[in-house]
């Protein structure tokens, strides 16, 4: 057995293409490529073309997803360097139990070539597409000004929709423009209790009519009781962890950015502390023995007792959400290890894996919730309370939070009753805040941008190119990391949508719509229904006109830049 280090081969343009000046960027699109061996990974390949020279055959244990039919391709590649005649399988895999991998090895497969294809096309297109946009960029705007010059002003079909998202909500915060509103607040005192009734309205913007309507409910004097409602209720305790909800909940709780979660998240998976990081699937296989991952938490000092309350008859069969990629289980703890063995990041990703883990295995929080619904005048009002009856997950999930509010006194259907106080109360709309970084990783999870495995890379990306910052802000107690474009980040993203005005048919490079047809053409080729050449060629097609109509428009672009940067740093 013998091992690779991610891809073994990458594909750039030949020498006579690599150099910035040797040839107009829009050249890029069809100039010749090389798949070649890096130079870092040239011995992983001369291993495997000698250990093929005596071997018969060749089983491929790579990850069972795109990427690893990939991978396993290129092993395969230089296998038959080595052995032209060597015989090839794959294992199919989706956790390490014994039972699974057994299987894997007695009933192997062929690879997926689709797949692999896919894959192929990915990493063409992002060569071409971001090669050729980088360098019309970067030769375009450096002379605009000195803050340019020799910078790369890099261009990726993934980095750039990431980028706008966060300059969408950026401007919306910015243009935002306070409206005043009036309301009508009902409060009533029974049994020291006050009950706050909150208007089904909620508010109205004009001050006059809200009047009215209060001087009608001041009329009627007394309100009357119109539904008491009371049911059970429960906090479903969550999904199995993904990737996507690890870094999007790192970000939120640990008071860390995706890519150090996910940094912190490998090195405990190369330990053998935690199963494989970079996973889509949300429900457990059910060879999978969750007792015996619980067992293994069992010395714990902080949950150790919670584990064994499950291990005692408190266990309950986790969730099944609506993802499997058939490739890796949902992320969960493999071993108890001491907190002393761990630095500072691995103790609280660890920590809150596997409290994620006990919590899908355990009860949903019980509750009681009581809603009381009243008609005051001609206008409703309600009030809501709830009773936390059993915490259940709750006691090990930390994370989430579950409070019983205050008690309601004991109303009765049909009761009338005179308020205690009825008034007009009035604000001021506020704007949404700044994009964090766990809302930025749900939209790009929504408009398909990157993938598990890439999300926190784009986010970096941008960060690292200067198009984004972040900036702390106060929220209660702690502090919450927000993400503010730079100036050169809003006026590439105003310079490329200025660009597409008045072409209906081409959207803005700040968009997701362009990437998402890509991934779903990349499926097309995973489904058999066209071919990697086609959907290489139907995509740079897709991009090469919006690269013409930049090239046309580029003085919109320049002019973006001279009005954020030039302009700006002038002043």
């Amino acid at each position: 057995m013998t091992s690779v280090l991610g891809h073994l081969t990458g594909l750039d343009f030949e020498s006579a293409y690599r150099g910035w000046g040797s040839c107009p960027p829009g050249f890029l699109f069809e100039a010749p490529v090389l798949d070649e061996v890096g130079k870092e990974k040239r011995a992983i390949a001369e291993n495997i073309q000698e250990q093929a020279k005596y071997s018969k055959g060749l089983l491929i244990w790579t990850d069972c997803d795109r990427e690893g039919e990939h991978i396993g391709r290129e092993v395969r590649h230089q296998a038959r360097k080595g052995n032209p005649r060597i015989q090839t399988k794959r294992a199919k895999f989706s956790n390490t139990e014994r039972a699974h991998v057994l299987r894997a090895a007695i009933e192997p497969i062929e690879l997926d070539e689709r797949q692999a294809n896919a894959v192929a096309a990915r990493i063409e297109l992002d060569l071409r597409i971001g090669a050729a946009f980088t360098r019309l960029q970067s030769l375009q705007l450096q002379p605009l000004t000195p803050i340019l010059t020799n910078k790369t002003i890099s261009y990726g079909s993934c980095q750039f929709p990431t980028l706008g998202f966060v300059v969408e909500r950026y401007l919306r915060v910015k243009r935002f423009k306070p409206e005043k509103f009036w309301g009508i607040k009902v409060m009533h005192l029974r049994d020291g209790i006050k009950v706050n009734f909150l208007w089904n309205r909620v508010h109205l913007f004009d001050r006059a009519a809200v009047i009215i309507m209060l001087e009608r409910c001041l009329t009627a004097k007394q309100a009357k009781i119109t539904k008491v409602n009371q049911k059970p209720t429960s906090k479903w305790r969550p999904l199995p962890l993904t990737t996507v909800d690890l870094q999007m909940m790192g970000s939120r709780y640990l008071r860390m950015d995706g890519k150090t979660v996910m940094e912190a998240a490998e090195k405990l998976y190369t330990k053998g502390f935690i199963s494989y990081p970079r996973t889509e699937t949300d429900q457990f296989d059910k060879a999978i023995d969750l007792k015996k991952l619980i067992e293994k938490q069992l010395p714990d000092n902080n949950w150790g007792g919670y584990a064994q309350g499950l291990l005692n008859g408190n266990f309950r069969t986790p969730r099944s959400g609506r993802h499997n990629d058939q490739a890796h289980p949902p992320i969960h703890p493999i071993c108890w290890v001491s907190p002393t063995e761990l630095n500072a990041n691995e103790k609280k990703v660890y920590e809150f894996v596997v409290r994620r883990f006990l919590a899908c295995c355990s009860e949903d929080a019980k509750g009681q919730t009581t809603e009381v619904e009243i008609q005051y005048g001609d206008e409703m009002f309600h009030a809501n309370g709830l009773i936390v009856l059993e915490r259940n997950y709750l006691d090990v999930y930390v994370y989430d939070k579950w409070e019983s509010s205050q008690q309601l006194p004991n109303f009765q259907m049909g009761e009338l009753f005179e308020p205690t106080e009825a008034r007009i109360f009035d604000g001021k709309t506020t704007p949404p805040n700044y994009l964090t970084e766990p809302e930025l990783i749900g939209l790009m999870d929504a408009n398909g941008i990157g993938t598990d495995a890439t999300m926190a890379e784009h986010i970096a990306k941008v960060k690292d190119r200067e198009y984004v910052a972040t900036v702390s802000r106060r929220s209660g107690r702690s502090s919450v990391q927000e993400l503010i474009p730079t100036r050169l980040g809003i006026a590439l993203v105003e310079g490329y949508d200025n660009v597409v005005v008045g072409l209906p048919d081409s959207p803005s490079l700040s968009k997701p719509f362009l990437r998402k047809e890509m991934e779903l053409r990349m499926r097309d080729i995973c489904a058999g229904t066209k071919t990697k050449q086609q959907v290489v060629h139907e995509s740079l097609e897709m991009y090469r006109e919006v690269f013409i109509h930049t090239q046309r428009r580029i003085e919109m672009l320049k002019s973006a830049c001279r009005k954020y940067i030039v302009e700006q740093a002038d002043s």
